[in-house]
């Protein structure tokens, strides 16, 4: 699964990472927050957590305008993480699904129409990953696994301690969590209430490749640059996505163990991302 990433660029180096045509606050949309997610400024987070906003990288939107155009990364929005499908009755939801198993995405009620015609790409430096380290075993560990799949996860989870991971790219370029997005409507609130709006993604997850399963039985997807026109086309057909989520880069990751501070999310900072035991690099003009 992925519950925890890391994302310090900020909205320029985003564009020039994603190689967008522009930075428009208002592009695709042509209806406010309505019709198309907004974009605000989010500063750097190196823990982020379920229910936080986050960028998310969109291409053009289904039917509106620049449907016609590159079906690669156009716009950068914030949406928050955990996804609300349109007909939930309480946002709160979201916090219950901020990962979409890639297996069973395009049939899920929840996550169907978003798979077929929203999805996304969420950047992030790294994502953080925890090994269980059982009680009863000492010397030993464990894969972490997901509630979805191991109907004693809570009680394995509760005699263990949890030994933190960062995946990232070896080159420091930013991964592209592969995502989809979805629009709520808050019915306590009048339609022209900008607040009345909620956008909300989830991160697909699949099989963990053989290179990391010793830390979790799932990973999340990474969509490799060249498959970025692919997965943010709201035109591709199903067989073209399972073949972009079957193409996570494993092979171009850096693994390591992190610092344990990274299991709390009042923690925040760089240094989360310091290989364990790794000294923070001293600020400029701190040495003497």
């Amino acid at each position: 699964m992925c519950g925890r990433y890391a994302q310090g660029r900020n909205r320029h180096e985003l564009q020039l990472a994603f190689d967008f045509p522009e930075l428009d606050e208002s592009a695709g949309g042509g209806g406010g927050q309505r019709s198309w997610p907004p974009l605000e400024e989010l500063g750097p987070d190196y823990n982020v957590s379920p229910g936080k906003f986050v960028y998310a990288v969109l291409g053009p939107p289904p039917g509106g305008a620049g449907a016609d155009g590159p079906a690669g990364p156009q716009h950068l929005s914030t949406l928050r993480w955990g996804l609300v499908p349109s007909w939930a009755k309480d946002p709160n939801v979201g916090y219950k699904m901020i990962n979409a198993r890639s297996e069973t995405v395009a049939e899920k009620p929840a996550y169907r129409a978003a798979f077929a015609r929203r999805r996304c790409l969420l950047p992030a430096d790294a994502y953080y990953e925890w090994q269980l380290l059982p009680e009863q075993a000492p010397g030993t560990a464990e894969a972490g696994t997901s509630p979805t799949t191991d109907p004693g996860h809570k009680a394995r989870k509760s005699r263990a301690r949890k030994r933190p991971f960062a995946v990232r790219y070896a080159d420091d370029r930013p991964l592209a969590l592969a995502g989809l997005f979805e629009r709520w409507r808050d019915p306590e609130r009048p339609e022209e209430d900008p607040d009345a709006w909620l956008w909300s993604c989830a991160v697909i997850t699949t099989e963990a490749a053989p290179r990391l399963s010793h830390i979790h039985e799932r990973m999340p997807v990474v969509v490799p640059p060249s498959h970025w026109g692919t997965w943010l086309d709201p035109a591709a057909d199903l067989t073209d996505l399972r073949f972009v989520m079957d193409a996570t880069p494993v092979t171009e990751f850096d693994v390591y163990e992190v610092d344990t501070a990274v299991n709390s999310i009042r923690n925040n900072g760089p240094e989360l991302l310091n290989p364990k035991g790794e000294a923070p690099e001293p600020e400029a003009g701190t040495l003497f």
